[in-house]
């Protein structure tokens, strides 16, 4: 099995998400994307509630794509929900033929080596990295790659389309139709979500 892997915090899960998930999925030879949303994300503040709350809206969101499917292995793991635990519980559940692919922000990529067990964790993985900001450059990451990361970047223009700022136009009021999911917009008006 060829395995993507797209884990995050998804707080909520936006139309860039699926946009970087279609491209990924339909220009590389996986088998599934697999949302994989945080329970207790390691560097945020952990509510049990709104965790629960994310991963409905991940299932929301990608219940229309067969090529999608979503995974509650950190719900189901003790402790903060570490990349590379999480990663090596997926080897034991799934058939990989090859090195799990992990989908990734420039954001994110660039704190790469502050991860938890990082030396353990780009054995394990192959990454996918989608750009996040206007001014990037692939140089910058060099030096990674010498590390031995092993990564490559996917060609998908940049959308300027982020959780923070939908949480932030939910909170004033603002229209976000067209940024997420009909489904999602719905489940958020339902439960009174990011008013506060």
């Amino acid at each position: 099995m060829k395995l993507c892997v797209f884990q995050g915090t998804f707080n909520p899960i936006h139309n860039a998400h699926i946009r970087v998930a279609k491209f990924a999925y339909n220009h590389k030879d996986f088998d599934k994307i697999l949302f994989i949303p945080a329970a207790k994300p390691p560097h945020k503040a952990y509510n049990p509630n709104l965790s629960l709350h994310r991963y409905n809206m991940v299932k929301l969101a990608i219940e229309k794509y067969n090529e999608f499917d979503i995974s509650d292995i950190e719900f189901k793991l003790q402790g903060k929900s570490y990349t590379y635990n999480t990663i090596c519980e997926l080897y034991k559940l799934y058939p990989i033929e090859e090195k799990i692919n992990f989908l990734i922000g420039t954001d994110a990529f660039r704190e790469i080596e502050f991860w938890y067990r990082t030396d353990d964790l780009k054995k394990l993985v192959k990454f996918i990295i989608f750009i996040r900001d206007s001014e990037f450059s692939e140089k910058e990451f060099s030096e990674l790659k010498e590390k031995g990361y092993n990564f490559e970047f996917m060609p998908l223009e940049f959308a300027d389309i982020s959780s923070t700022d939908i949480r932030n136009r939910i909170k004033e009021n603002k229209p976000v139709t067209g940024l997420i999911d009909s489904k999602v917009e719905e489940y958020i008006k339902e439960n009174g979500l990011y008013k506060d």
